[in-house]
């Protein structure tokens, strides 16, 4: 009779790889208790916007963003192992560092340790969550008459410790003509094409992501004159 074959994963003295897998917590509004007065506002409707929630002050609360952008998304960047040593020996911990969005114009980035990997990322994402900012866009084409927000409205540098970033703006069909490292970053910020410069040690992830959201956070500062009224 032939020999069956047999699943290598299933051999004698080999164990299958298993993996946790973690669901994402599911926000009630109906379950929420504020603690704050921007809490309290977003509860109750008054405010509906983050640009608008952001004039108020800062965000004290993750929940503030979980209701008013039930879509966003979270994505892990880095994850490092660090060591501390003190005079009880060496401690072992988690450092995560994860950015969320919403792909329509607001992304935050986080970092936390823990000594458990899932608690960490958690921290990240609920951290990230208070530190977000609203991404100016633009059409990255001067043929096009029609507003269309697929890139950046027009040059812009981040920077963070020796590493310079820079975005151009860039019309449809080209895409993210960058490296694979900030893609992430673009993408939860809603930009779909634009060309990047860089300069620095571009080998160090969590510094070229942290630059990227540095570029983006600097397209919100550019001061504008304000509209006209038809009455002056």
């Amino acid at each position: 009779m032939p020999r069956e074959k047999t699943d290598p994963s299933n051999r004698k003295g080999k164990r299958k790889r298993t993996e946790k897998t973690y669901k994402d917590k599911v926000f009630n509004k109906d379950l929420w208790t504020p603690k704050t007065k921007l809490g309290h506002k977003v509860k109750n409707g008054e405010i509906t916007s983050l640009k608008d929630a952001l004039k108020t002050g800062k965000i004290m609360e993750s929940q503030i963003v979980d209701c008013i952008l039930p879509e966003i998304k979270h994505k892990i960047v880095d994850v490092k192992k660090t060591t501390r040593i003190t005079r009880a020996g060496r401690h072992f911990s988690f450092r995560v560092t994860a950015i969320v969005g919403d792909s329509n114009g607001h992304i935050g980035i986080g970092s936390a340790k823990d000594t458990e990997r899932f608690n960490a990322q958690e921290k990240a994402i609920q951290r990230a969550k208070l530190h977000m900012v609203v991404v100016k866009r633009g059409s990255g084409s001067w043929e096009s008459n029609t507003y269309d927000d697929n890139s950046v409205p027009y040059r812009i540098v981040g920077k963070c410790s020796s590493l310079r970033v820079e975005l151009l703006p860039a019309p449809k069909g080209v895409g993210l003509a960058v490296s694979d490292s900030i893609k992430p970053v673009l993408e939860l910020a809603g930009i779909t094409n634009v060309w990047s410069k860089t300069r620095g040690a571009t080998d160090t992830k969590l510094n070229f992501v942290k630059a990227t959201v540095d570029a983006l956070h600097n397209l919100s500062k550019l001061k504008t004159l304000p509209e006209k009224k038809e009455d002056e």
